[in-house]
């Protein structure tokens, strides 16, 4: 009884390998390897000429052995700019360095027909000693290079084309090249190893290649000839191996049409996400984090987890660091209004800093009105409008609604100034923000001002007066700064539904001075567990909403 054969292009059986969470090693595609370089199997011939690298490129023969070199290669390559454009073949999306020629049918001098059938190496043709010194043009391409060497493979049209847009174009162009059986590639002599994994790859979705730096080579090709699987295989190995800040940063630093690729995004927000969980706490890290390029910077100033006091050293950062690597006005503006400024959360920012950025010469006019403009708007907005809001945003990649794990939470500040100076501070906590203060925590909102002094707010989780069980506290207390006394009118208040208004808990008047503070160990009179109960009548929406109302009674001398 006759076997069935493959079918090379049935759509129930040729799947198309997009599970990133598989082995490097378990690809689901069929594997073709023993089709390669096989004539057997295959309808046309790949000749490889290998010329020279330019002038200052690493010889083949000193391959990147780490990813400090690799990154030196490519900066090397990119200073050199040698992109090789002539006689090459007019192919859409056709890369750097790649040039296609095709040849008559007649010509067979590249085909052995005595040659063994079964497995054919690649045929390398070099010249060397003094043949290599009496060589005639034909060891010259077209456009002036020196050819060192040529490889010739068999190869399957229709397997190439499955897996490469730029095969399956030049093969289907419909032109005169797209009938020819011999086609001529021509590579520089350190892209040759890659090349090479890069065709195996192909046929049996594998690769041989376990390094960083030559995964990155290979990685390169891939997306020269835009072999997606490859990309992806690459992508999933490279994130398989521990990354450093050096990795990372390269990763990202990778050309832009790697970067762009959808089978690269995994990797690249690896590396993103490497950098800002490394970087988190700013304050340890602040000489290596003002010597990061912009790609490092960007990671860590778009992650929520930051930890920051608040939003305002958000912006001293991109500001610092901004000044620190350009020195042109014009630059700085522009580095800030396209990139930075992006991952600034201006509305997350107090009103004081907010009218620092109107002033600041490092910004755009037109960006800094706007920035501020649309901060302020979003502060005038309802609690509720605000969740709303923040909701929407958290998709973006902006996320500038969006709170941080900021050390200090944000408050939101009305400011009077007649009949007595006075403000009304409203803070906002989360249920789990609530829930992690216990059994003895405690959190502090960002500083707001009156009468030119600074205070803030303070959640606390503590023990009742007679030490019988935990409760809620709250705290208001003045910043240390110089010797100036105040009496101050308080009132606290909590938002409690299903009235949704806010109800006084406790008020007085208190003489305040530098680090002093005045507050409620149980504000609603109740234990943490009745507090923090389902059913409690304090969180709306999983949100518990305070107000501390403060009203200058007299300055009072020392």
């Amino acid at each position: 009884m006759r076997d069935s054969g493959l079918d090379l292009f049935d759509p129930k059986t040729d799947v198309v390998d997009s599970d990133d969470n598989s082995s490097p090693g378990l690809s689901r595609d069929q594997d073709f390897g023993f089709a390669f370089n096989d004539r057997n199997f295959s309808d046309r011939v790949l000749r490889i000429e290998i010329v020279a690298d330019p002038t200052e490129a690493r010889p083949e023969s000193e391959a990147c052995q780490t990813l400090a070199d690799w990154a030196a290669a490519r900066k090397s390559k990119r200073r050199r700019g040698d992109v090789v454009k002539e006689n090459a073949l007019d192919i859409n999306n056709c890369h750097e360095e790649q040039i296609l020629v095709c040849q008559p049918d007649g010509e067979d001098t590249l085909i052995n027909e005595n040659q063994d059938e079964q497995e054919i190496p690649p045929i390398e043709d070099s010249p060397s000693g003094d043949e290599a010194a009496s060589s005639d043009d034909s060891n010259w391409s077209e456009d002036g290079s020196r050819v060192l060497g040529v490889k010739t493979l068999h190869i399957s049209s229709p397997i190439l084309a499955a897996k490469s847009p730029f095969f399956y174009k030049l093969f289907s162009n419909g032109m005169m090249e797209s009938e020819q059986r011999h086609v001529t590639l021509r590579i520089n002599a350190s892209e040759e190893a890659a090349l090479m994994e890069l065709l195996n790859f192909m046929y049996s979705n594998t690769l041989n290649a376990s390094t960083a730096p030559a995964l990155l080579d290979v990685l390169m090709a891939a997306d020269k000839f835009e072999v997606a699987s490859c990309m992806r295989y690459c992508s999933r190995s490279l994130r398989n191996l521990p990354m450093t800040p050096e990795s990372a940063l390269l990763y990202l630093d990778l050309p832009s049409t790697v970067l762009m690729a959808e089978a690269v995004q995994q990797l690249t927000d690896a590396a993103k996400k490497f950098l800002a969980d490394r970087y988190k706490d700013v304050s340890k890290y602040q000489d290596e984090v003002m010597n990061l390029p912009l790609a490092g910077i960007e990671a860590i100033l778009s992650s929520d987890k930051l930890q920051v006091p608040s939003e305002d050293t958000v912006y001293d950062i991109a500001l610092k660091w901004t000044r620190t690597h350009y020195q042109k006005l014009d630059e700085r503006r522009n580095i800030l209004s396209t990139c930075l400024g992006r991952y600034i959360r201006f509305p997350c920012m107090t009103s004081r800093k907010l009218r620092k950025v109107l002033t600041c010469n490092d910004f755009n006019p037109d960006f800094a009105n706007k920035a501020v403009l649309d901060a302020l708007f979003f502060k005038a907005e309802s609690p509720h409008r605000q969740r709303t809001q923040a909701t929407e945003d958290s998709t973006s990649t902006s996320r500038r609604f969006v709170d941080r794990a900021y050390k200090y939470r944000p408050v939101k500040v009305v400011e009077f100034e007649l009949p007595r100076q006075q403000c009304v501070v409203y803070l906002d906590l989360k249920r789990e923000e609530c829930a992690g203060l216990h059994p003895s925590g405690r959190v502090y909102s960002q500083a707001f001002h009156l009468g030119g002094q600074g205070f803030f707010l303070s959640a606390h989780c503590n023990m009742d007066q007679q030490s019988t069980f935990n409760c809620f506290g709250l705290f208001l207390g003045m910043q240390e700064k110089g010797s100036v006394t105040f009496a101050v009118d308080y009132e606290f208040a909590a938002r409690s539904k299903p009235l949704e208004e806010y109800v006084s808990k406790y008020k007085g008047t208190y003489v305040f001075t530098g680090g002093k503070a005045v507050g409620y160990r149980n504000l609603f009179s109740i234990p943490w567990d009745s507090f923090m109960a389902e059913d409690s009548l304090y969180f709306i929406n999983d949100m518990l909403h305070l107000r501390a109302e403060l009203t200058i009674k007299c300055e009072v001398p020392v």
